[in-house]
């Protein structure tokens, strides 16, 4: 029983070091979207980077939270 419940403990983990990966890489990907688009004087790519926010912020909120459960644990 006690490998079990390890085996599944270690799992989670790298589960979860998986999407915040996947969480990290596309924040990256969408800033540097919204970077590229902001250049552009159209109005279509004014549309796009204020579109790109709706992705953008919830995904701010996840790093944050990623960066403070990584510290905590750090600090334990």
């Amino acid at each position: 029983m006690v490998t079990t419940i390890t085996t599944a403990n270690a799992t989670t983990a790298v589960t979860a070091a998986s999407l915040a990966l996947i969480a990290i890489l596309t924040l990256l990907a969408l800033l540097i979207q919204k970077e590229i688009t902001s250049g552009l004087g159209s109005a279509r790519a004014t549309n796009l980077s204020r579109a790109l926010n709706i992705a953008i912020v919830p995904l701010i909120i996840v790093f944050v939270i990623i960066v403070a459960f990584r510290l905590l644990d750090v600090l334990r």
